[in-house]
């Protein structure tokens, strides 16, 4: 489920957050959900400890008409101790609380990974790595830094955002944060561009990073 992955994270989706990861039903939100972090715990008080674990939504999956289908590394960490873990494990399915939490990467700035399907200068495609806070990015903009064109990019699938017409020369990005809580949207405009010579699979740190 975590090698490839709805949200379109790859590997990534199965590593960040040291392995804390969750597939998610209705938290999805057609990809909205990629990247949000909740902070999950079971109600067995046996087993169960008082904060839980949090994770971080990097794949689309429903069962048993669960909310979370945790990895099970996260799944583990709801647990006491590592026998009560154990215990958990064998369960398979149990009762949580959950809510929306902050995400937190210290010492990470937001960071772009043009995905593989990428092909300067026809296609371009990239999802959004280590996003802090509670907000979604909603949209993006692709912008050419000589005139200032910018085009409203479409997002594929999962977190992935997508042009088949990308402009040339280095890029900047434009991300547009909603809280839909409390209705408000904030444009980010990352410090660093995306280089004229972009290539499918590497990564490119914005120099920015969001605590709201």
């Amino acid at each position: 489920m975590y090698s490839i992955g709805a949200c379109g994270f790859g590997s990534f989706g199965a590593t960040v957050n040291g392995g804390d990861v969750s597939a998610a039903s209705s938290l999805y939100r057609n990809g909205v959900g990629c990247g949000a972090c909740y902070q999950v715990r079971c109600t067995n008080s046996v087993y169960c400890s008082e904060n839980g674990v949090t994770a971080v939504i990097t794949d689309q999956g429903s069962s048993d008409n669960t909310d979370f289908i945790l990895s099970k590394h996260a799944f583990s960490r709801m647990a006491q101790t590592t026998d009560a873990a154990a215990s958990l494990l064998a369960l398979g399915v149990v009762d949580i609380e959950y809510r929306r939490v902050a995400c937190s990467y210290p010492d990470k700035n937001i960071t772009i990974k043009i995905d593989e399907s990428s092909n300067n200068p026809y296609y371009l495609a990239f999802v959004i790595w280590y996003q802090q806070g509670r907000r979604d990015i909603t949209a993006v903009q692709l912008c050419e830094t000589q005139n200032f064109v910018c085009q409203l990019l479409d997002r594929s699938h999962g977190a992935v955002w997508t042009t088949t017409s990308p402009p040339s020369g280095p890029l900047s990005l434009r991300m547009l944060f909603s809280d839909e809580e409390e209705g408000e949207e904030t444009w980010v405009v990352p410090v660093n561009n995306i280089p004229g010579d972009w290539k499918a699979g590497e990564t490119y740190d914005s120099g920015v990073q969001v605590n709201q």
